[in-house]
């Protein structure tokens, strides 16, 4: 076999196929639940094509999922369909035509010297080559096509497994993914498995989100494995009969292998749990693409995907999973509703598209999609009102986050994340030398902007209010816009510090229950130099699960909540996610702006660390640079920054001071 092959496929599409698969698994008490917005669906038919030169002929394997037919030089009377081709010597064009409905085109060939790999194109008949679609480090077997991949597993045993009146109450330990296994089954019996990511809701054979029931009986092996992965801490395994028994109850890990590749360590053990809780709640969302959580949706969000990436840059560093993600989320033309019917979730894509590339310096993948970027755009400018604002369709879902706000109208917050989307599409075209759409999108960038901070901006509450409806400027504040307009460096000096303590910082102001938001607006505090006071709502938010004994991060925390209200979401008892992507922004957090590690040059080619103690006595950490890493300690009285990999830069918060880092991991020592 030659090892440089790999299976190869139309653009996106094994994405979007797996996308399609890994969507409709979510259940509600084995009922189907599927997402509320279209699933696209692979190409059915493509042809695929290399042009050679070979100086004698050449013996090659086709290994297809489908069926198939080769060709050459478009002589349609000349085809075969066996496995093994004996290619003709000469300057020819090697065409391979497959066809499959249910999984999604794919070849893999081997050879010599001719093999599958990112030289061949494909088309879906519409006379556009494209450059072909691979996943070349790990889809590179012959004998696993693409449609047969599946996440890695790994035995795992609970910590302690209850005998009950019908059956076994187990506990693992802490939250989990995986399929369950019964070990050692002796009898017949109708067995239920109720699920729960608390005691309570396991406990609960009436309410819990999730159940399996199956029959049993002498034709089933002694060790059975339940066929669906689920979410839980605990389960409660009731079986009918009082002759069924089982020796042992295991279940089986599945999780995407990643190389933990970020270290943080401090003089505060409560902030040391949080950055390990964080890292294994965003594992356990990090799968075929970034989760939402692992219990109730299983679904790929946007506004979700966009913070997982952000806190990918600070742990493992999967580009993989981004693209993917990235690919699924956008779908196919024609575009008819924004991406999860949610306005705001269209506008976070772009963004996610730009970090990618910053992060990474990958630019190949932010040309594939720049078409995608440009059409996603139109439909979006498309939905502006005759003043130049964006705001919801009857169709359109404006979120912004789960609270109680009027999002109908001009919101701000939509403004200000449509100019962020407009100069991203500025920096991308200008990469991909685009200068008429360079210019004009940066101008429409500068006109929204002004527009926007000259709207909303009100003098007696020192910050932007929420939102124009029928033509009136609403006089609500909220944190929302000030937060992004803070993180987009919208506001002047001034602005800045009354925004921060007149609406950041204002108790009488709305206040965020949701991590997905707390990111935003913690990050923003961040920006204007409130760590001391963001290290503490870190210690009371994210330590306020841990004191209830959160194992992973929650969807939504309310410290003011009872034990069982603190289940409930969606009119649901045990709705809210105890394990949810969205709850690990303390990665981020950390790695951004205590360690204080930032890109200037696109893959870390050049690099700036800030490290801010915000209160600690002490830490060190270590956060993944391109290729490299670098490693920071800090303590009240000397900063030491080392690192082997780009040009780094060391900015000392307080003094401005800025030193250069050397580039061969030797340690660079300040006195404070």
């Amino acid at each position: 076999m030659n090892k440089k092959a790999y299976w190869i496929w139309y653009p996106g599409d094994w994405e979007i196929w797996l996308h399609e698969k890994v969507s409709l698994r979510r259940e509600m008490r084995e009922v189907i639940f599927p997402p509320f917005w279209r699933l696209d669906q692979h190409y059915s038919s493509v042809v695929f094509s290399y042009q050679y030169e070979l100086d004698q002929p050449e013996e090659v394997t086709i290994h297809v999922d489908g069926q198939f037919s080769v060709y050459f030089d478009n002589k349609d009377n000349g085809r075969y369909h066996d496995q093994i081709v004996t290619l003709p010597a000469g300057k020819h064009e090697m065409k391979v035509a497959v066809y499959n409905k249910e999984n999604v085109p794919t070849i893999y060939i081997d050879g010599a010297t001719i093999f599958s790999n990112d030289k061949w194109t494909v088309s879906c008949y519409d006379k556009q080559s494209r450059k072909v679609g691979s996943w070349k480090k790990v889809l590179s077997s012959p004998q696993t096509p693409p449609s047969k991949y599946q996440l890695e597993t790994k035995l795992q045993s609970p910590i302690k497994v209850d005998k009950i009146n019908d059956g076994w109450f187990v506990d693992f330990g802490k939250e989990t993914f995986g399929f369950l296994q019964l070990n050692g089954i002796k009898g017949a019996s109708k067995v239920t498995v109720y699920y729960g990511e608390s005691r309570a809701e396991a406990e609960d054979r009436n309410h819990c989100v999730l159940l399996d029931q199956v029959e049993l009986d002498e034709n089933t092996d002694i060790n059975y494995t339940f066929a669906k992965s689920r979410a839980f801490r605990y389960v409660q395994v009731v079986s009918e009969s009082d002759d069924f028994n089982v020796e042992s109850i295991q279940m089986h890990y599945e999780y995407l292998p990643v190389e933990y590749r970020s270290h943080f360590r401090s003089s505060n053990q409560q902030l040391n749990q949080i950055w390990d809780t964080s890292l294994y709640t965003f594992h356990l969302n990090t799968r075929e693409f970034f989760y939402d959580g692992i219990k109730r949706d299983r679904w790929v969000w946007s506004g979700d995907a966009y913070q997982s990436f952000l806190m990918n840059y600070y742990s493992f560093v999967d580009p993989d999973v981004v693209k993917r993600t990235l690919i699924a989320l956008r779908g196919k033309d024609p575009i008819v509703m924004h991406i999860n019917t949610i306005l705001d979730y269209s506008l976070y894509w772009f963004t996610g598209i730009y970090d990618y590339y910053l992060y990474t310096g990958d630019i190949d993948f932010v040309k594939e999609q720049y078409p995608h970027m440009v059409s996603l755009l139109d439909f979006c400018l498309e939905r502006r009102n005759e003043d130049g604002f964006m705001e919801g369709k009857s169709e359109d879902w404006v979120f912004v986050d789960w609270a109680d706000i009027d999002n109908r109208g001009q919101v701000s917050t939509i403004q200000i994340l449509l100019t962020r989307t407009l100069e991203t599409m500025a920096l991308v075209a200008d990469i991909m030398n685009d200068k008429e759409n360079t210019v004009s999108y940066q101008k429409q960038a500068d006109q929204l902007r002004e527009s926007t901070m000259k709207l909303f901006w009100d003098n007696e509450q020192q910050g932007l209010v929420h939102q124009r409806y029928q033509g009136e400027l609403q006089k609500k504040m909220t944190k929302y816009p000030n937060i992004f307009a803070l993180l987009y460096d919208y506001f002047d000096e001034e602005q800045k510090e009354k925004v921060k303590n007149h609406v950041l910082m204002n108790k009488d102001v709305q206040s965020i229950k949701t991590p997905y938001m707390r990111f935003f607006e913690l990050a923003a505090l961040c920006e204007v130099g409130e760590h001391h006071y963001v290290l503490d709502e870190m210690l009371d938010y994210w330590g306020g699960m841990l004191d209830l004994g959160a194992t992973s991060f929650w969807e939504e925390y309310d410290p003011a909540q009872t034990e069982e209200e603190h289940y409930q979401m969606y009119d649901m008892k045990y709705g809210k996610s105890l394990c949810h992507a969205w709850g690990a922004s303390p990665i981020y957090l950390i790695g951004k702006y205590l360690l204080g590690v930032k890109p200037l040059r696109p893959g870390y080619q050049e690099f700036i660390v800030e490290p801010e103690l915000g209160g600690l006595d002490w830490f060190e950490g270590t956060i993944p640079v391109g290729e490299g890493e670098v490693n920071i300690y800090m303590d009240q009285e000397q900063v030491k920054v080392r690192s082997n990999f780009g040009k780094g830069l060391l900015k000392l918060r307080n003094t401005n001071d800025v030193y250069d880092i050397p580039s061969d991991h030797s340690w660079l020592e300040i006195r404070l």
